[in-house]
């Protein structure tokens, strides 16, 4: 790697006249005339014999707009220079081929030494929402690039708790998956700014259930390592570092989920202790949006639905929640696009079960009256969710009249 060079110095990209340029080219590719109609209707479609139900909320947040619309900037205001994307903007594989449709190279979200080395001073790169890593957002700036972060206030709202939990001692127990982008940067930041600090990464009760276990119990910490290999900070003892623990989550994990980790966990401490928790903090570090997705999806799963729609990115953890919620209740189909409703009689979707996907036949009734419930992931655009609802008219015969 090239020496060190200063960073570059900010610019603000949100000028209004370059947001007005950004805001009509992001309506022009995600915006949906027909979504926001319904909206006005309550939420409610009825074609023919056809009830199309929206949940209140879904779709795009606060933090995934802003995102886009930074990433657009980016690419109006530098326009004499490369710019580069870590990762995926977000968990949606249509926006991200828009990023590319605009120019934007791609950079592994984990960058090759090979990746670093083509970086050149006068480079931009953007962070995606979900944010990145220390180091590699370190070894980026050393190189000189501009840096455009679009990393979303609730993430850096997490950072900052297990920032503090390092500087006390208090070991991070992070409620996410390991490999996900949100969680690495998290965990990244749960070492502190000396790199003392540690952290442990629960996925499920299941895991939870085995930190408990060892809090209150012991047992062999060389099982214990190899059980959560790849999920904890380096030089790891549990026998040590889960004596002051501090828990924390990926924004967008399933809140009840969370809720019951957190109480497993102090509850552990406090039989451990002799009923003091002292040694237990926890912080709501739950994204709103995902609860207001959450909220809206148990509300319209309490309508008479004959199925159950997901829109989203396969690899996005907060459509995956809307999924778990909405399968326990009616038989739920989660689609990336339209193109995935192949005809009446076939579906191709992702099942988590088998964490791949699949087709399925006859999921969608033809001959009686048909409601249909329809969500979305917070990185699915409006333009996607039109297309499925044309889809499923188009299938049943039907289309939008009005």
């Amino acid at each position: 790697m090239q020496p060190d060079k200063p960073a570059s110095a900010r610019v603000n990209l949100r000028t209004p006249d370059v947001m007005s340029h950004v805001q009509a080219q992001v309506e022009s590719h995600y915006r949906s005339a027909l979504v926001e109609k319904i909206r006005t209707q309550g939420g409610v479609l009825r074609e023919g014999g056809t009830t199309i139900r929206l949940a209140k909320q879904f779709g795009f947040c606060y933090g995934v707009e802003r995102a886009i619309d930074l990433a657009y900037a980016a690419g109006k205001v530098f326009a004499d220079r490369r710019i580069f994307l870590l990762g995926e903007i977000i968990h949606n594989p249509d926006v991200n081929a828009q990023m590319s449709a605009l120019g934007i190279r791609h950079l592994e979200a984990r960058p090759t030494p090979g990746e670093l080395e083509q970086l050149a001073a006068n480079d931009v790169v953007i962070i995606p929402a979900f944010g990145a890593e220390v180091e590699t957002v370190q070894q980026i700036r050393a190189r000189g690039c501009q840096v455009v972060d679009t990393t979303c206030g609730d993430v850096m709202s997490v950072w900052k708790r297990v920032r503090q939990n390092a500087t006390e001692q208090v070991t991070s127990i992070i409620h996410g998956k390991s490999e996900h982008e949100e969680t690495r940067a998290t965990a990244s930041r749960a070492l502190g700014p000396a790199g003392t600090g540690h952290y442990l990464v629960v996925l499920d009760l299941v895991q939870t259930h085995r930190v408990c276990d060892f809090l209150e119990s012991g047992g062999d910490p060389a099982e214990f390592l190899k059980e959560f290999s790849g999920a904890m900070s380096p030089g790891f003892d549990p026998n040590i570092h889960l004596q002051r623990v501090g828990v924390a989550n990926q924004t967008t994990m399933l809140r009840s989920e969370t809720e019951t980790i957190q109480t497993l966990i102090r509850e552990a401490i406090s039989r451990r202790d002799g009923g003091r928790t002292e040694n237990f903090r926890y912080f709501d570090t739950i994204c709103g949006a995902t609860q207001e997705r959450q909220d809206a999806l148990f509300q319209l799963l309490e309508d008479k639905l004959d199925l159950l729609i997901v829109i989203g990115g396969y690899n996005s953890s907060n459509t995956t929640h809307l999924v778990e919620i909405g399968e326990k209740k009616h038989p739920t189909w989660f689609v990336r696009n339209a193109d995935c409703l192949h005809s009446a009689r076939e579906i191709r979707h992702y099942d988590l079960h088998r964490k791949e996907e699949a087709l399925s036949a006859d999921w969608l009734p033809l001959e009686r009256p048909l409601t249909v419930g329809i969500t979305a992931g917070a990185s699915c655009p409006n333009n996607l969710i039109e297309e499925t609802i044309r889809r499923i008219l188009e299938l049943r015969g039907e289309s939008v009249t009005a």
